[in-house]
Formats: C-alpha cells, structure tokens, sequence
C-alpha cells in the first residue's frame, strides 16, 4: 500500500484505480507541478520526500523534524484538507507500526501562511483498516469505478481521460 492510494481514495476511486493500474498521468497536470515545485523549494533547510518502506507500505513524506518528532507534508492548497489529513494520518499509521517514535503531524500550506496539526488516535487506526481493505477491493476490480462528477473533476490530471 502506497500513501498516493490513500490521497485518492477520499479524492476519486476512479483516480485511485487508474494510478494503481499504471495509467498515471500526473505527469501531465500543472497543478501537480507546482504543487512539486512549492513542496521543493519552500523548506529549502529540509531533506525532501524521505521514502520509507517495509513489505506492506510505502510511504513518501516531505520532511521530518527529528527534534520535534513531527513529521511533515506540504500542500499547495486546502482545498482538500479532508484527504490530506487522511494521508498524513495513514502516514503516523505506517511509521508507528514500523516502530518509528513520532507525536504528530503537520500539514503545511505554505501559499496561505497556515499549519495544521494532525494526530493518530484509536478510531483513526480503526478507521485506515478499513480503507486499506477497500482500496484493495477497488484495486483488484476488472472495471474501472464511475466518472464521479465533481467540481473539482476539471482541474484533475485524469480530466481528459474521463471527459473526452
């Protein structure tokens, strides 16, 4: 399992079957680029996208502060806040099972100068179980979920191949 799976999932399960299948075509959105770009060159101080993995999850976080025991993800927008929370939870998740000590997290926007804080309880755990299985379930389908239409289908990298 992929942290990527989990952002999807809350954001489109057609999003998340065609990234699981390898028709990935962020490459080709502007917003993913810039949204790269700002995670890159806002915490200049940083080591970026620290891989972490084991034989069940892979994670990529922006930064860590080892002082703090913060982990660290950087947003272009808050748009999605709800997903990125989701992410950022089932990233503790993993680092927590692999015995990594960490308090919390923090989800940066650095474009609106905003920070949010994002702990791990009980019923979160609870809850990442359950996604994990679903996100299994719609991976291992032989069709391709339903176009969801959404507002914020038109700025999605996935557009073209839903809509055209």
């Amino acid at each position: 399992m992929i942290g990527t799976y989990i952002n999807y999932y809350f954001h489109c399960k057609r999003h998340l079957w065609l990234f699981a299948h390898n028709i990935n075509m962020e490459h080709t959105s502007e917003s993913v680029f810039i949204g790269k770009l700002i995670s890159e060159t806002t915490y200049q101080r940083q080591i970026h996208e620290i891989h972490l993995e084991d034989e069940d999850n892979e994670i990529a976080i922006d930064f860590f502060d080892k002082k703090k025991k913060i982990l660290h993800e950087v947003k272009k927008s808050n748009k999605m806040e709800e997903l990125h929370i989701w992410q950022v939870k089932y990233y503790l998740y993993v680092i927590e099972a692999m015995g990594i000590e960490v308090k919390e997290a923090e989800i940066d926007y650095p474009k609106l100068k905003r920070k949010l804080n994002v702990k791990l309880n009980e019923k979160d755990r609870t809850e990442i179980k359950k996604v994990i299985g679903d996100i299994e379930n719609i991976i291992k389908l032989n069709q391709i979920p339903s176009v969801i239409k959404k507002p914020y289908c038109k700025k999605c990298s996935y557009y073209d191949f839903c809509y055209c």
